[in-house]
């Protein structure tokens, strides 16, 4: 008796095929303009709605402000200024929504958004917090270390006293420079990594590795322009934070809106 044997090897289309990564463009200067002028647009035909997202995060900074102030804790004061628009995209992702909806001709209301952006806690994008949250440990881990190495003999009981000893001490102009440079790596990094993953992971069902190394190749590719965006966010967000932090309720929505249609042109 012949025993017949089978090949072990699947047949292809039994076979789990791992998702394709998405196609990087090469995008310009223009490209950011473009996708300014379709953010613009995406807010002034919703403001209300893109409005209560900025308004939402504005809120948000100030009850921080005052937490610190109330628990008497001004010297991480510099530290969560500079760390707030780092978790800017996260407000974002209802934004995200909107200029996808309005891009698709989709009709929509604030139950479909605020669903959507509940929906997130299930997907990919809690992965993409913890990974944030890790960098915020850090940065807030170094900036207390160097504040005391540096500042070790300095009071910050007041805000009077800080500002002195940070703005108008040999050690404190040594600790700007160290915490300048460290923040700037920090952030550098967080957006190389974030600045198309989160529009992906709303867009796409991908996991949030492959939405990193997307992002980290779109700067490599476009590492001028993706660069000169991350000086328009970062300027703007800062000035923003200015008027107690007001402007945000009109910035951060126009430039969650820009961050889409950046997003659609640098990945397809």
């Amino acid at each position: 008796m012949t025993s017949k044997t089978t090949d072990p090897t699947p047949p292809d289309s039994l076979t789990p095929q791992p998702p394709s990564m998405p196609k990087v463009n090469v995008v310009t200067a223009d490209d950011i303009t473009a996708s300014l002028k379709a953010g613009f647009s995406d807010f002034l035909a919703r403001p209300l709605m893109s409005g209560f997202f900025g308004l939402f995060y504005a809120a948000f900074g100030i009850l921080l402000v005052w937490c610190l102030f109330s628990l008497g804790q001004i010297w991480m004061l510099i530290a969560a200024l500079v760390a707030f628009p780092l978790v800017a995209p996260f407000a974002c992702a209802g934004l995200y929504e909107m200029s996808r909806r309005r891009e698709a001709g989709e009709d929509f209301g604030w139950v479909d958004i605020l669903t959507v952006m509940a929906d997130q806690r299930k997907r990919e994008m809690g992965w993409m917090a913890f990974v944030t949250l890790f960098v915020l440990w850090v940065w807030f881990y170094q900036f207390r270390a160097v504040l005391v190495i540096v500042l070790q003999d300095a009071s910050f009981s007041d805000v009077d006293g800080f500002i002195n000893a940070v703005l108008y001490t040999p050690e404190g102009w040594t600790f700007l420079a160290i915490g300048t440079c460290v923040g700037a790596i920090l952030a550098a990094a967080l957006f190389t990594v974030t600045v198309v993953a989160m529009p992906l992971l709303l867009d796409r069902n991908i996991d949030f590795v492959s939405a990193m190394i997307t992002s980290i190749r779109v700067v490599a590719q476009n590492p001028v322009v993706m660069l000169s965006w991350a000086a328009i966010i970062t300027v703007t967000m800062l000035l923003s934070l200015v008027p107690a932090f007001l402007g945000l309720i009109f910035t951060l929505p126009i430039l969650g809106h820009t961050t889409w249609h950046l997003y659609q042109r640098t990945v397809t």
